[in-house]
């Protein structure tokens, strides 16, 4: 099925839904997918989610494709100012690289997962009580030699999310992904995030069954 169809009858299936549902925001336990087309749309996704997390006090880690941070904080940073955030280090900006290719290694999703384990542990024993990652995940075209590896993950990623008090962002650029890998994210995400909106997918497949057909 064409993507632009997927997306059409995701927002079918959830006309019906409760305002909550349909256009709420953001819930303990969420793993979304966010698919933008431009930067300007990816940066406003991000201050929404990030902002909305530093205002509840929740820690918040954003792993991106670049590791000039500067550039990074400086496009979150609009109207906000996010150095006392930084000092008591509520929120943490992560290169991909560094924080998936420990010690040179090859990619792995048991590397990844054992990541966001540690983060978030951290994150607890820091005095946090809940956990907000944001991924741009366009740090997989450059990191992974197998695209298909990064569906593996993001399937996995939700047997990991009722360890902790989380959740998670995982924001894909439109027109660097194909359409036959962003159908694929989507069968891997119980919500899909279209604008501001975030809504329940018809789509979404549990691990256990997609992973059993997909290895």
């Amino acid at each position: 099925m064409p993507l632009t169809e997927m997306m059409n009858n995701v927002l079918n299936e959830n006309k019906g839904a409760a305002p909550g549902a349909a256009r709420g925001e953001f819930a303990p336990g969420d793993h979304v997918c966010a698919l933008y087309p431009s930067l300007a749309d990816r940066d406003d996704i991000l201050n929404h989610y990030l902002r909305e997390g530093l205002s509840d006090g929740d820690k918040c880690i954003y792993v991106t494709e670049s590791n000039d941070s500067a550039s990074v904080l400086s496009s979150l940073g609009v109207d906000v100012d996010l150095a006392p955030f930084l000092a008591r280090h509520q929120l943490d900006v992560r290169w991909a690289a560094e924080a998936f290719l420990r010690d040179g290694s090859i990619f792995s999703t048991d590397m990844v997962v054992e990541f966001w384990d540690h983060t978030m542990q951290e994150a607890i024993s820091g005095g946090f009580t809940f956990g907000r990652g944001a991924g741009e995940m366009t740090w997989a075209l450059g990191l992974l030699p197998d695209i298909r590896e990064l569906v593996l993950y993001e399937s996995r990623l939700n047997r990991f999310l009722p360890r902790y008090p989380q959740m998670y962002l995982c924001m894909y650029d439109l027109a660097r992904f194909g359409d036959d890998t962003l159908v694929d994210v989507l069968k891997v995400h119980p919500k899909v995030m279209l604008g501001r909106m975030v809504l329940n997918n018809p789509y979404y497949i549990e691990p256990d069954e997609f992973l059993a057909t997909a290895q």
